[in-house]
């Protein structure tokens, strides 16, 4: 198993806790999401070291409604250089059919 396979599992387990690790980790931005909205900040810098900046960047760019708390959202723009401070993309929502 690799590195990033295994701290994702782990990440799944204590993240995603409504979820088995394996139903968590077969949808691993989800995953990813969680560690980067409410994970303690040695996990967030874990996550950052096994799966790199572009993996937080393509969670983020395909992030659904509720992943992301607005202070997560502004800080991982802000982290990741995708955003100058206070401009930041809106929060993603739901839409109502």
């Amino acid at each position: 198993m690799q590195e990033s396979e295994k701290a994702l599992k782990d990440f799944a387990q204590k993240y995603i806790w409504w979820k088995t690790p394996e139903e968590a980790y077969a949808w691993p931005e989800r995953v990813i999401a969680q560690v980067m909205n409410i994970g303690e900040f040695n996990d967030a810098q874990e996550l950052i070291r096994v799966m790199g900046n572009q993996a937080l960047v393509n969670t983020l760019r395909n992030a659904q409604a509720g992943w992301f708390n607005h202070r997560s959202w502004a800080y991982w723009h802000y982290r990741l250089e995708l955003a100058e401070l206070e401009q930041f993309p809106p929060l993603p929502v739901r839409a109502i059919a």
